[in-house]
């Protein structure tokens, strides 16, 4: 399968800031999850001119005629000065370049660590959810399109700085900060030092990520955050190409890293009818997984709905669906999920190897916990995750 990544074009894609806001559009509303109560005094109406918004990216190169080249996601965005790169929220003054949003969450939120969805991570225990305006890729299927396709100055953000961040995912007993909703790629140094004050004070840290990003980046990232959660769009670049706006390679590549880097990998797939669920596609991904990835990495076929700018297909068979698991337990995957199925017995975690009844789920509730010392009771298996 190293000959078929290898075979994967590696384009980079160049868009202007006007692009990108056309293809944004005028979405400016804030995603509708119930909200915590923010510290007294934290609300802000987001000005783009606020100083305690910018700090300067971490990775990037700068070029002649006060160009720079940004080096953090593989888009390799190069951006005039005054301009802004493809995820609109990294701008180019007198090149040099900023980030803008750090310390700048449009929304936060308290989750089950299974809405993720991370399955061998800490099961039953909540997450912490920050996000920022902003992505680097257009996913015709988002569902949080209202801040992932905006500019910062489009959305109500708040000044929380990373220690704060700490300080309320531990007043609110969360074992884990997550950077989810919109793509945390783009606000990268948030995340980092926001992960490093958790760490501090005993609060793991964890990426919901389309895996859309540069090696090195990743590489420092995954020294400082303890589980990684991989929405994989496809195993086609035709897909990404046509749904996703992006590039296969580049995200096969950091699955990689991840494993080889020793972070917790889990995988996401929503299974979009007609579009990504052929048998062919699945056994390939499924072979992909088990030879450069590891059998024991969990994937997760997904139901899809229709939403965002895809409204034309049905949501996913669980047919469909079951048949995707089918074909990943005969490829060898030991930990096949079905997703957005809340209920179904594939939500449930088993022993590989005697099939004991490990973790019993229904939708983000646990119903029973058998893991004892990370290892199945009845035959002894170790079962790989972090389980406390």
């Amino acid at each position: 399968m190293k000959s078929y990544i290898d075979s994967l074009p590696n384009k980079k894609q160049k868009f202007t800031r006007r692009q990108f806001l056309t293809a944004a559009g005028s979405a400016c509303i804030m995603l509708g999850l119930p909200a915590l109560p923010f510290p007294k005094g934290s609300s802000l109406k987001a000005a783009g001119n606020d100083q305690r918004f910018v700090r300067e990216a971490r990775f990037y190169e700068k070029l002649s005629h006060k160009q720079v080249r940004c080096k953090l996601c593989p888009r390799e965005c190069v951006i005039d000065d005054h301009e802004r790169g493809y995820c609109g929220v990294r701008e180019n003054r007198g090149g040099t370049y900023y980030t803008l949003v750090y310390a700048r969450p449009c929304t936060y939120h308290l989750d089950p660590i299974e809405k993720k969805p991370l399955f061998h991570f800490l099961p039953g225990s909540m997450a912490f959810s920050i996000a920022t305006a902003g992505c680097n890729l257009n996913c015709k299927f988002c569902q949080n399109w209202q801040i992932s396709q905006v500019t910062p100055e489009q959305v109500d953000s708040y000044y929380l700085p990373p220690d704060k961040i700490a300080e309320m995912a531990g007043d609110y007993r969360a074992q884990s900060i997550a950077y989810t909703y919109s793509e945390p790629t783009i606000f990268y140094e948030y995340m980092f030092d926001t992960a490093m004050a958790g760490r501090q004070k005993d609060v793991k840290s964890v990426v919901i990520t389309a895996g859309f990003i540069e090696k090195e980046p990743l590489k420092e990232l995954c020294k400082v955050v303890d589980a990684i959660k991989v929405d994989l769009k496809a195993f086609r670049q035709k897909y990404y190409s046509e749904i996703v706006r992006g590039e296969l390679k580049p995200v096969l590549e950091a699955m990689q890293t991840i494993v080889e880097q020793g972070t917790w990998l889990e995988i996401v797939y929503l299974v979009v009818p007609t579009l990504n669920d052929s048998e062919k596609e699945i056994r390939d991904l499924s072979q992909f997984v088990k030879e450069f990835l590891g059998a024991e990495v969990p994937i997760h076929f997904t139901r899809f709905y229709p939403q965002y700018l895809l409204k034309n297909l049905p949501p996913t068979p669980v047919s469909t669906l079951e048949r995707c698991k089918a074909i990943a337990d005969a490829e060898g995957l030991k930990y096949v999920y079905i997703g957005n199925v809340p209920g179904h017995s594939a939500e449930n975690t088993y022993c590989p190897d005697c099939g004991q009844l490990l973790v019993a789920r229904t939708g983000f509730l646990i119903r029973e916990m058998n893991i004892v010392n990370d290892k199945c009771p009845k035959c002894g298996t170790r079962i790989p995750g972090i389980w406390k």
